[in-house]
């Protein structure tokens, strides 16, 4: 795949979003970042101001994200735009990488997670860093396995913690390497 054919699809937050944009910078990526009015993000390259009505699209009933994600969820209007804007990321990117924590239900801890939901609904190829394990993870067949990913479609979402470990950062770059390093 050619470099220039690829785009990232993110959310420019702290963290994991912003790692996976300066790597796409770096390795000459397309990058385009959602956001919402009045979001603090770190990453504004390519940056996408969803509009009221675009983010509507991504609209989903926060009892429906909570039983999906066997958790509650606040219903602050900030939580329900950013769950919005995730759906913007993953149904604009085939592949969806996500750092996290992937929990004993199965689900990504936090709202990182209902990116991987959405994956996973929309039968995307969805792979997890898993910060405690320090190993990729893609499910398949209805279960995690221990995968080495590679980018290997011209669109993908990159998402996860806000808290990003060196070993995270170090598995994102080595990610960008395998996909994208000249041979």
């Amino acid at each position: 795949m050619n470099r220039s054919d690829a785009t990232l699809f993110s959310g420019g937050h702290k963290g994991a979003e912003a790692e996976f944009g300066k790597l796409a910078e770096k390795f000459g990526i397309n990058e385009v970042n959602f956001t919402f009015e009045g979001h603090d993000i770190e990453r504004k390259v390519g940056l996408k101001i969803l509009s009221p009505d675009e983010l509507k699209k991504g609209d989903v009933s926060m009892d429906i994200v909570s039983a999906r994600m066997g958790r509650n969820f606040s219903k602050v209007d900030t939580i329900r735009k950013v769950i919005q804007s995730i759906f913007h990321m993953v149904n604009s990117g085939y592949q969806v990488f996500v750092v996290g924590w992937i929990l004993p239900d199965n689900t990504v801890k936090g709202g990182t997670g209902w990116g991987v939901e959405l994956a996973r609904l929309f039968n995307r190829p969805v792979f997890v860093y898993e910060q405690d394990r320090k190993a990729w993870f893609s499910w398949i067949d209805n279960t995690w396995v221990e995968v080495t990913p590679i980018i290997s479609h011209k669109t993908f979402a990159g998402t996860g913690t806000r808290n990003l470990s060196e070993d995270a950062k170090n598995a994102l770059e080595a990610l960008f390497e395998r996909s994208f390093s000249e041979s």
